[in-house]
């Protein structure tokens, strides 16, 4: 069965949160060890994968992707490759639903295009995947794609914060996931040049509260955390984290007074399931 790759709401929220902060409160030395073998060393070969995938089409797809490549291959001008590269993109993810190729597709025509629009939607359409994908070696690869992405919008408009809040991101769920304190630091040194020039964004504040998380500066992440819920209450992945940052601390009646709120927010079974196994561990 494929990968349903557009996530949404509250199961979302059960990956990204609890997922990933069991990752990150693992033991240290663990963590930089596979760091060394695991996104560093993992290669993800999407052009093999795309073979493969194309192998398994029915005759009657196989046809229509053949023509949409043919154009590719005729295309000699800019024009023709970008519109041709887009209307393989939604092939893959209109008729196959398969997020790989799309975005890989979306990805090339977007830089051929070289508009801001695009560049970052192709950005954050990595971002937004690889904060719950769990294969390493693909991390490493939407992570890499996204860096690349969001670089290309930002030197169009160098100006956009929330570019590089979207850049500094990705260096923390993606290239930092595993433990790597080199990467983290350089998405938080991206986020900070945000935050030092507007306290009050959220976003920015956000972000580096989850850095915090990762680095396991918990005293550094719980205070941005806190700045978060208090102006935005029902900011469910907030208090999440939040609740992960006091019980990474070894906060236990503050975790688990954050993990009952972050409950009443997201309202979902599976999610207060999950959340109860952690209070119980904690108590």
């Amino acid at each position: 069965m494929k990968k349903q790759f557009i996530l949404t709401g509250a199961g979302t929220l059960l990956v990204l949160v609890l997922f990933f902060f069991t990752r990150t409160t693992s033991n240290k030395k663990k963590l930089v060890e596979s760091s060394k073998d695991t996104l560093s060393q993992k290669i993800f070969n999407v052009q093999q994968f795309i073979s493969l995938e194309k192998a398994k089409l029915s005759p009657d797809r196989a046809v229509m992707l053949s023509k949409l490549e043919n154009e590719v291959k005729r295309g000699d001008v800019a024009a023709q490759q970008i519109k041709a590269n887009y209307s393989i993109a939604n092939f893959w993810k209109d008729s196959i639903k398969l997020f790989e190729p799309y975005a890989f597709y979306f990805s090339t025509a977007s830089k051929l295009e070289n508009s801001e629009k695009n560049l970052t939607f192709a950005a954050r359409l990595f971002l937004g995947n690889l904060r719950g994908e769990a294969d390493e070696s693909k991390v490493a690869w939407q992570a890499n794609e996204s860096i690349d992405l969001f670089n290309k919008a930002i030197a169009l408009n160098p100006n956009d914060d929330d570019l590089k809040i979207g850049l500094g991101s990705v260096y923390i769920y993606g290239k930092g996931r595993d433990g790597n304190p080199k990467e983290t630091m350089e998405g938080i040194q991206t986020l900070l040049s945000v935050a030092r020039k507007d306290s009050t964004n959220m976003k920015a504040q956000m972000m580096l509260g989850v850095g915090g998380i990762v680095s396991r500066q918990f005293d550094k992440a719980i205070p941005r955390l806190e700045k978060v819920v208090k102006i935005e209450p029902n900011n469910a992945e907030a208090v999440a984290y939040l609740a992960d940052a006091h019980a990474g601390k070894g906060n236990k009646l503050e975790a688990i007074k954050w993990y009952n709120i972050s409950k009443r927010l997201i309202n979902d079974p599976h999610y207060a399931q999950e959340v109860d196994e952690r209070i119980k561990n904690l108590k």
